[in-house]
């Protein structure tokens, strides 16, 4: 049996036509949602879940297109663009009772996190975003023989077919080059989790890759528009990422401002799994921005 958050509880909450969450819900007090990252599901926030439910509602969904989430066909496009994901966690939360809360993500659900607190400030208390750059500055900053630790964002972004095909055929290969390649603590992912996510991964691959070709498409062009707009996020925000920029040659704290005016950006010397690798200090992090 796969593994679950001990002590939450599981439903299945419809968020649009056909597609339905599953999540995990705990606690209460003032509520905070979690989103996962690539290659996860919402087990991700196992520890920090346990440690903020003691005092918050907290709602670890998976996904669409993640987990044991619905995974509707790609269709145009829209599907799986950040704001259709963002839409998809609003009226999950107001469906469970909460028409504002905080809101965390890690990778990919911190694109998610990001856009919903564009698209809905008035139901975004607080905002976390963990080891991500919004999709728009992603992209302008991967270029030269730097850009080859993203291959995997190169390869997503091709037209359906052949992404599909070649992640498929080495799919535990593939999905666990990650798990291994952003971790600087193997242990943090033990066995029963990691056999989770590969079965989670294995059984999605459409729906990730239509996900990630989102983030090369539709999902720059909202970011575009927004920054041409001069959106910004009203809310408080937290950043918590490796020194990418360091490495790569970019400034991050100084593009998350740009979006964020009342910013808090932390680099930590954590693996990319840092919600699973330093728990303890991600789950103060966020008590922190929830004081704010």
């Amino acid at each position: 049996m796969a593994p679950t958050l001990a002590h939450f509880d599981y439903q299945r909450v419809p968020v649009a036509d056909g597609v339905s969450l599953h999540a995990a819900v705990a606690g209460t007090g003032s509520p905070v949602v979690l989103l996962h990252g690539f290659p996860q599901t919402h087990l991700m926030w196992r520890h920090v879940a346990a440690d903020l439910a003691t005092d918050h509602t907290v709602i670890c969904p998976d996904l669409r297109g993640y987990g044991a989430s619905d995974k509707p066909a790609e269709g145009d496009g829209t599907a799986y663009s950040k704001r259709t994901m963002a839409a998809d966690i609003v009226t999950l939360a107001r469906a469970l009772g909460h028409d504002r809360f905080a809101l965390a993500g890690h990778d990919r659900g911190a694109l998610v996190a990001f856009r919903a607190a564009l698209d809905h400030p008035s139901a975004v208390t607080h905002l976390a975003c963990l080891d991500v750059l919004p999709t728009l500055d992603m992209w302008e900053v991967m270029q030269g023989t730097s850009a080859a630790v993203g291959f995997h964002l190169y390869l997503m972004a091709q037209p359906p077919g052949l992404p599909e095909q070649l992640i498929s055929a080495s799919a535990d290969a593939f999905f666990g080059h990650f798990l291994d390649a952003w971790t600087s603590d193997p242990r943090a992912i033990p066995s029963d989790v990691r056999a989770a996510y590969l079965d989670a991964c294995r059984a999605a691959v459409p729906s990730i890759v239509a996900d990630y070709r989102a983030s090369a498409g539709i999902d720059v062009k909202h970011d575009q528009a927004d920054r041409d707009a001069g959106q910004q996020l009203g809310m408080p925000v937290a950043v918590l990422q490796q020194d990418w920029g360091s490495a790569l040659g970019f400034d991050a704290a100084a593009l998350w401002r740009a979006w964020a005016p009342d910013l808090r950006h932390i680099s930590v010397t954590y693996g990319h799994f840092m919600a699973e690798e330093a728990p303890a200090d991600i789950a103060k992090a966020l008590r922190d921005l929830l004081a704010r």
